[in-house]
Formats: C-alpha cells, structure tokens, sequence
C-alpha cells in the first residue's frame, strides 16, 4: 500500500525551524479561513480543514512532531526505525507482520500509517492468543484505533462507515470489512465506541474479538473544550475592555451578542451558561469566553500621539 508523504509545514505554512508560538498562530489563521462554517467552498473547506488539523496535531505534540521530523520523507523506508508500514492498531501487527489499515477516521492514510496505535492487548503466540496451538476455541483478539470527532458531531451525533483492511490468517491475502459506528450526541474525548466482531478473527471456532474506537476531538480554531465546557479567547481593543463593547460571537448553535462589560481586563472570563457542548444527559455545558486584549504591534505618528494624550490624561497608573 503506497502512501504519499504529507509535508505538515508546508501545509500550515512555518519553517521547519518555527516554534510552538508561530505554529499555533499559523494554524488558527488557516483554520479559521477554511472552517466549513465560513468557507465559501464548503466541500474544499472540509478538505482543507482536515489537512490543517492533522498537521496541526503532529506539530504542536512535541513527540509526534520529533518523530515526524526524524524519519521525514524515508518513514517508510526499511531501517527507518518504524517497522515497515502500515496502521499499526493497538495490539500490533497481525500474522506473517501484516498490519490493520482504516479509512474513515478521520486521519490520512500516512497519519495512521506513521502515528497509529501502539501497545495495547500484547502478543504472544497466534494472533495474541496465549499458547497459540492446541484445539480450544479462542476469542479473536481485541484491537483498537482512534477516531476523530468533529464538534459537530459532538452536538448533532453522525453515523460514520468505517472501511478495515485485516492481515489475512497465516500469509492468506488481508480481509477487507466494513463497519458502521454511531457517534452519539455529546460523545467525548477518550470515549471508547465498539464494533462488535471487528477485531481479529477467533481460533478453532472461537468468536471474533471487538474493534474499540478511541474517540480524539478535531481541533478547532476558537474554542478549546474541557468536559462539555467551551473556552473562546474574546480578543478586545484596549478601547473595547475599557469602555465596553457588544460582540457577536459563533457558536455551536448558531450567533449569539455578548455585552461585554466596561473595565474588562486580561484574563476576565464571562459564561454564556448552556452554551457549551452536549452532556449526553439531556444538559449543556457552558461557553466561557476569556478577555485578550489585543494591543497594536505597531501604531502611525498619530495613533502614537493619541496614546500619549491619553496617557497624560488618564488616571490609570502603573503599579509598583
């Protein structure tokens, strides 16, 4: 199974040598552009978003990216340090070293292939079954890879066909199924979904093992979740924390006006109660929206001599 390489600097557009400051800012500004909420194209948007997200997550995990940066265009190339290629679902290869291939997700077939599972349900003997001979029927061995979620999915719940390519069973050709996984509403991170009678085929008649889907959230370029809770970054002008403002701001169910009240400093946070992510019970979270105040990089001869007008007259007074 051939796979292209996929340059993750070229595609959020940073130096290989880019630190973790450049890569984020390049990430949200791309991200932003091309969300399928915004994007003009939403077909190209969704495409482009998925490819932005995944070279995000292996640059901003500082061990993914040290293996990526590594092993580079050779991965695949035998003495590469990776063991051939191939998804490697948890629990490792299957007889004769083949490995488990998946589409549907969520990851290319080079993220799954240089970054998939490791460790898991252990091997020894045939396909992981202690002793591997005898007659006794043996439960086929669990395996278990990660899906990736979009929030929306998260909201709305979807029903998402997975396509597997199995190792065949003693150097016989791979075994290509299909399964269907229900992302229910309000899944979360770390979640275990099961595919019943995925995993590795049984021995001597015994029943099939599961495929466990470990659930990842998709990143997104505004908000960053913990639990069912949203946090969005409300970056302000220096004006609007001072004199307070009224701003729009998209969320999961739509648009809503936040008032945004006067003297708001750095760091303020002001909860939009039920706005958040699902619970699965019936509940939301909440959206918490954290105050940045975004001061000029740069300002002309007259902003500058606004400024300091203002700093004369203001009764504002650095601390000691």
């Amino acid at each position: 199974m051939s796979v292209k390489f996929r340059d993750y600097y070229e595609t959020l557009g940073v130096e290989r040598e880019a630190n973790d400051d450049a890569i984020r800012k390049a990430y949200r500004k791309l991200a932003r552009k091309y969300h399928p909420d915004v994007a003009e194209d939403k077909v190209e948007g969704e495409r482009k978003f998925k490819e932005l997200n995944e070279a995000y997550e292996v640059l901003s995990d500082s061990t993914k990216r040290k293996k990526y940066d590594q092993l580079g265009e050779n991965w695949d190339q035998p003495g590469a340090g990776f063991g051939g290629g191939g998804q490697r679902a948890r629990g490792g290869a299957g007889a004769g070293g083949q490995d488990w291939h998946f589409e549907g997700t969520g990851y290319s077939d080079f993220f799954e292939q240089m970054f998939g599972g490791s460790g898991g349900a252990g091997r020894s003997g045939f396909y992981g079954h202690p002793g591997g001979g005898g007659t006794r029927a043996r439960k086929g061995r669990d395996v278990e890879t990660d899906l990736m979620v979009t929030l929306d999915e998260v909201y709305h719940g979807s029903t998402r066909t997975l396509r597997l390519q199995k190792p065949g069973v003693a150097g016989e050709a791979p075994v290509i199924q299909t399964g269907t996984v229900k992302i229910p509403v309000g899944v979360q991170a770390g979640q275990m979904l099961r595919l019943k009678g995925l995993g590795d085929p049984g021995v001597n008649g015994g029943a099939a093992g599961n495929l466990y889907l470990n659930v990842r959230l998709e990143r997104h370029p505004d908000f960053h979740v913990m639990g069912v809770d949203l946090y969005y970054d409300l970056e302000l002008a220096p004006w609007d924390a001072v004199l307070g403002t009224e701003v729009e701001v998209r969320v999961p169910k739509g648009k809503v006006k936040l008032k945004v009240p006067a003297g708001s400093g750095e760091g303020d946070a002001l909860r939009l109660g039920g706005l958040g992510l699902p619970s699965g019970e019936g509940g939301f979270g909440d959206l918490h929206a954290v105050v940045k105040v975004m001061v000029p990089e740069s300002i002309n001869s007259e902003e500058r001599e606004a400024w300091e007008n203002l700093k004369k007259v203001s009764s504002s007074k650095a601390k000691d």
